[in-house]
């Protein structure tokens, strides 16, 4: 639960006064300005942008406007998504923009060319501009999530995420990486970027920490300042064509939701929202930000995307924001009583631009003409919508710039992972990297030595990026597709060999010849939005696996020094206590050479870099220690905000750090296969009994099945899957170790899934768990299947009695297993082994 025990007064004292006055300057209202503010508390400041409105640019957005038709009106507000939408759309009907979400390349070719992604937007340009069939020659623009770097695209500059860039504390740093990225999403012929993400974090469980700076607003505004003067650029250079729009989100509270529920809600006060949760806004707006995002999340019950008082009135009213406002994926379709084909309040509510992936934005753009025509959305505030986003454009100069193949840095491949962008992440790495632990100052390390490394994030550069990294989830991915890029391994490596050392990987930990010293490089899998979060902060909860290397090693009597990769704090105290030094590493991206850099001394002996990245969360003390945040009234963490040793100075962890789990009070929980997404430790594979391949694409086939992810209730929550009869089709969730079911067993447990069925099986589906050798138990669930009733999801749960084994499934490598010789559609979502299952719908006792 969230903590409203906050010293407000002592956290504003901190906020930099000076900064929030000069914002806060009071200014007359504009003419388009019609609602009454009077509600809104007197804190809300009235942004002074340093992008000051302009009587010409006014002049010609008016003169756009009056000739336009209301069918090319709402096209401009509606924004589809490169799988669904061709270049043949953008010329019927003239979208004001488009984007392409996490995992979606032109061609759907995730190593598309420089070249590919250049030409997408020439083409969907010149479709924009062509007014043969639309009447219109407004052009489009290209929205992408540049979030850490051009994440999108192969070969591209990686850099910290925010988390990290947080523990720099260095806004000078901050302008350099979104100038440099700004520079590789110009060169594919992109216009646009949805950042910087300014959300605050107030519980550590939700899955998107890694995205925030800090828990402390002072950090997030400052921030926000300057990665949106980095992206747009300052004076002469504004909007040039070697830069591109920023976007400033989400809207707003999306890091304070109850228990870190990502899309949650967010119950602080108002005067909470703003001093904690809009601080972003300041400095974003500020900077001069032309486009905001609206959030998921919901404030007091009310979801934001439908929220007049907070899009209108507060927004754009009170702080004054003259840009547009853009959804999140099909976030207007939350609201009570829309669906993403349909939805009036979001736009009534101060929404300017749908964001509206799927094959979705067809109807929307229908319904929205009609709701015009009937006055359930007044003119006034489509034409409010649409002025907003011409607005926008004539200030970043589209109607005079090049098409995007023309400008000049289009098609530049040099500029992707440009050796100068490198250095700069290479350089935010080094001053991201926080030091918990260093008894013995066993750091920094003196190359010649000889160095073993192990574990599995050590030669991972996919791992060491977390999400949003080429593919939404960061998964899938392998070195290979990182040119240009290091590894935390290789960079360790190059370091010790050039001074004459060995570095030797071994990701078990295991050697031959016993070392100097040893770096374990461990952490968290990749992931994205909700996809991580979590039930409490324990790291390996129930499966100590990067444990048992750093005891193998201590028990060893070799010096361990771990370096921790994590998207958030996690509580690690079993890891600290078996580690001589310890390191937090947060995401580093694709620069893992930066680390390298400071664990190690030159040949000499002397310090290269030192440590002076300091915590921007506090530690947890405990793995339900999940909301403890600088300010609190009872704030006790493991290690405070601020916390960071650099070389030289003593540890201050106790020699012996608590280990003990207290036992809770809730029942066994449920074990989640696929929530939202496959939860780790599963991994999903599909293929014959004999051939399995791993699913690492949003479409994917292998044999005769054919799986694909579909959007239920947020994206891509869901797996469609096709048997095409031409030969045993299977499909499996399942871990290389195996799972304890035994709690489940004896608890009325079963295996419980949302099932949508397309096409009725023509054959048996059996449904097992692959408990190894003697293991063997299944239930044939097509006749269940053939009943239900079609095209509704519905659930199936079967007992685990079912699956029982000699061993009373103590070791479950594959907990579903699906398979069928015959043809057969389904989906599947909400996949679970439950306890306390009183009546399943298949019963084997």
């Amino acid at each position: 639960m969230m903590n409203h025990n906050i010293k407000l007064s002592a956290i504003i004292a901190a906020l930099g006064i000076g900064m929030l006055s000069a914002c806060s300057e009071p200014q007359q209202k504009s003419d388009s300005e019609t609602q009454d503010t009077a509600a809104v508390p007197d804190y809300w400041p009235r942004i002074q942008p340093e992008v000051k409105s302009d009587p010409a640019v006014e002049q010609r957005v008016n003169d756009i406007l009056k000739d336009m038709t209301l069918e090319q009106k709402v096209a401009q507000i509606i924004q589809p998504e490169i799988k669904d939408v061709t270049v043949e759309d953008m010329r019927r009907y003239g979208f004001g923009s488009y984007l392409n979400g996490g995992g979606a390349f032109p061609n759907n070719d995730k190593h598309a060319s420089v070249q590919d992604w250049v030409n997408l937007a020439e083409s969907m340009y010149q479709a924009s501009i062509d007014d043969s069939l639309d009447g219109s020659r407004i052009p489009t623009m290209w929205g992408t999530d540049a979030v850490h770097g051009h994440n999108n695209v192969i070969g591209a500059t990686l850099f910290p995420h925010n988390i990290g860039l947080g523990a720099a504390n260095n806004p000078a740093l901050i302008e350099e990486i979104a100038n440099a990225t700004a520079k590789e999403v110009a060169a594919t012929g992109i216009d646009w970027i949805f950042a910087p993400t300014v959300a605050v974090t107030r519980d550590d469980r939700w899955g998107r920490t890694y995205e925030a700076y800090s828990e402390d607003p002072r950090i997030v505004r400052d921030y926000s300042y300057a990665i949106v003067k980095g992206l747009q650029g300052r004076g002469e250079d504004f909007l040039s064509q070697t830069q591109v729009l920023s976007t400033v989100k989400h809207f707003v509270g999306d890091g304070g939701t109850q228990g870190g529920d990502d899309q949650g809600d967010n119950l602080a006060t108002e005067k909470e929202l703003y001093e904690i949760h809009a601080q972003g806004y300041v400095g974003g707006l500020t900077a001069g930000a032309q486009s905001v995002m609206a959030s998921f999340n919901s404030w007091h019950g009310e979801k934001v995307h439908g929220s007049e008082y907070l899009l209108t009135k507060v927004l754009k009213e009170r702080m004054g924001f003259d840009g547009f406002v853009v959804g999140d994926w099909n976030g207007h379709g939350q609201i009570p009583g829309c669906t993403n084909e349909s939805c009036p309040d979001a736009i009534n509510a101060g929404l300017d631009v749908f964001m509206v992936p799927t094959q979705a934005w067809k109807p929307l753009l229908t319904n929205t003409i009609a709701q015009v025509k009937e006055g359930i959305i007044p003119q006034s505030r489509l034409d409010d919508a649409v002025r907003r986003v011409l607005r926008v454009k004539v200030r970043a100069g589209l109607f005079e710039k090049p098409s995007p193949a023309q400008r000049p840095l289009a098609g530049d491949t040099g500029l992707i992972g440009h050796p100068e962008h490198r250095e700069i992440a290479r350089k935010a790495v080094r001053q991201s990297l926080v030091l918990l632990k260093n008894e013995q100052q066993v750091l920094p390390l003196r190359p010649g030595q000889r160095i073993l490394v192990a574990g599995d994030a050590a030669d991972n550069i996919g791992k060491q990026s977390g999400g949003w990294t080429i593919t939404w989830q960061g998964t899938g991915n392998e070195n290979a597709d990182f040119p240009g890029g290091s590894s935390i391994y290789q960079g360790i490596r190059e370091t010790v060999e050039s001074a004459g050392g060995q570095a030797t990987l071994s990701v078990d930990g295991s050697f031959e010849e016993k070392p100097d010293v040893a770096i374990v490089v461990f952490g968290e899998e990749p992931y994205a939005e909700g996809n991580g979060d979590l039930a409490n902060l324990e790291y390996q909860r129930g499966n100590k696996q990067d444990l048992a290397i750093l005891k193998k090693l201590k028990a060893a009597e070799i010096p361990v020094v771990s370096v921790f990769i994590s998207g958030r704090p996690l509580w690690v105290n079993p890891e600290l206590n078996a580690s001589d030094a310890f390191v937090a590493a947060w995401l580093p991206g694709s620069e893992g050479q930066g680390i390298a850099d400071v664990l190690f001394t030159d040949k000499a002996g002397n310090i290269r870099y030192d440590f002076t990245g300091k915590l921007s969360f506090s530690w947890p003390a405990s793995p339900d220690q999940a909301t403890v945040n600088v300010g609190d009234s009872d704030y006790a963490p493991l290690l405070p905000y601020g916390f960071g040793l650099s070389y030289g100075e003593a540890s201050t962890l106790d020699s012996q750090l608590n280990e003990e789990v207290a036992s809770s009070a809730t029942a066994l929980e449920a074990l989640a296969l696929l929530e939202n997404a496959i939860r780790a430790p599963w991994s999903l594979t599909v293929g014959t009994p004999d051939s399995q391949s791993t699913v690492n694409k949003s479409i994917f086939s292998s044999g005769p099945v054919k799986l694909r992810t579909m959007d239920r209730f947020v994206q891509e929550d869901a797996r469609a899957i096709s048997f095409d009869g031409s030969a045993i089709g299977e499909v499996r969730i399942g871990a290389p170790f195996p799972q304890d079911l035994r709690d489940y067993l004896e608890r009325n447990g079963a295996l419980v899934m949302d099932v949508f069925v397309t096409q009725a099986p023509e054959d048996s589906v059996t449904l097992s768990m692959d408990c190894g050798p003697e293991c063997g138990a299944s239930v044939d669930i097509s006749g269940h299947l053939q009943k239900m009733e079609p095209q509704s999801w519905q659930t199936l749960s079967v007992d685990l009695s079912c699956f029982r084994d000699a061993q009373g499934l103590a070791g479950v490598f594959n907990p579903l297993v699906l398979t069928s010789a015959g043809k057969a559609e389904l989906s599947l979502s909400k996949i679970y082994v439950r306890p306390n299952v009183t009546d399943p719908v298949v019963s084997c006792q």
